[in-house]
């Protein structure tokens, strides 16, 4: 009779554990969407939201609506100011400027899209690594991460620049990427350790459901937010790494991408000097700044939903 009641309790308590873990799960996917709702109410956001969107429908659509006789020479029209038919002038080669920034969009957008999944993945491994191991391991790690912290980032890309021929857009992103994960890795073992708290993670693990179930279903939706936050950042960062080392004269990529432009104009059209070329210089200086800006409000507003100690009412 005792072991029948003993039988009992445990499954009234295992019911009731799931009841629990259940509520929990839902309040957890509530707030998921209400984030989004939320995002959706932020005018910071939105405007920067705005500002992305046309920078990424220009990288997709862009080079479909421009003719390819549109981007040869025409050294009888080079270094033109702006005019009706070429909005912000011409290069050195005679080719419209616009023209050149609108095509080069997609180069451009494509580098920092695949550096920011390079190192958000590298970045979430290792955090999760950092945030689950223990020991020896779990120093080793920390240490690892620590020293690339340390490690100023620009004089290793200049290296592996020289070592990996950044030519393309894999190699370019692995080279920006490979010594940029190290700060985002040690956020997200905080993130980590601070979702690991939830209800919901520890009724999951009450209820003996398996590892990978409790990470891909419960911990990483519960980050994904401050994921989408990084990324955006990444991106940003990734294009201002991108233009420092074509500045340089380290990387070498197409002529239509923002850094190479902005490389040429320096070296081959003494634009800094005050030259007819000024428009060619500022043109892609200026849609850099211009899509920094709309990740800076979309962050901030990010930010705004995501710290509670920011939102107004």
């Amino acid at each position: 009779m005792k072991r029948k009641n003993n039988i009992r309790a445990l499954a009234s308590d295992s019911e009731a554990l799931a009841r629990a873990y259940h509520v929990s799960k839902s309040s957890s996917k509530d707030s998921f969407f209400g984030f989004f709702r939320a995002l959706g109410k932020n005018k910071s956001a939105c405007f920067g939201a705005v500002i992305l969107l046309i920078f990424f429908l220009t990288a997709v659509f862009g080079p479909f609506l421009i003719d390819a006789d549109d981007m040869r020479s025409d050294m009888a029209n080079k270094l033109l100011g702006p005019s009706a038919e070429h909005i912000l002038g011409t290069d050195h080669m005679g080719r419209d400027t616009l023209k050149m920034i609108v095509y080069g969009a997609r180069e451009v957008l494509t580098v920092a899209a695949i550096t920011a999944v390079m190192t958000l993945v590298i970045a979430t491994v290792m955090g999760m690594l950092a945030a689950f191991t223990k020991g020896v391991v779990n120093w080793l790690l920390n240490i690892l991460i620590d020293v690339i912290m340390t490690v100023p980032s620009l004089p290793v890309m200049m290296l592996l620049s020289m070592i990996v021929k950044a030519n393309n857009y894999f190699t370019f992103a692995f080279v920006l990427s490979v010594w940029s994960w190290a700060g985002l890795a040690k956020a997200i073992r905080a993130q980590i350790l601070s979702v690991m708290t939830r209800d919901y993670i520890s009724a999951a693990r009450i209820l003996g459901l398996p590892t990978r179930h409790i990470i891909f279903n419960e911990l990483l939706p519960g980050i994904t937010s401050y994921l989408t936050m990084n990324m955006i950042f990444t991106m940003r960062n990734s294009i201002s790494s991108a233009v420092s080392l074509m500045f340089l004269g380290m990387a070498d990529f197409s002529a239509t991408h923002w850094g190479m432009m902005i490389q040429i104009a320096v070296s081959k059209t003494a634009a800094i000097y005050g030259s007819s070329a000024l428009w060619y210089f500022l043109s892609p200086i200026a849609a850099i700044a211009i899509f920094g800006m709309g990740c800076f409000f979309f962050s901030h507003g990010l930010d705004e939903v995501l710290n509670p100690r920011l939102r107004t009412e």
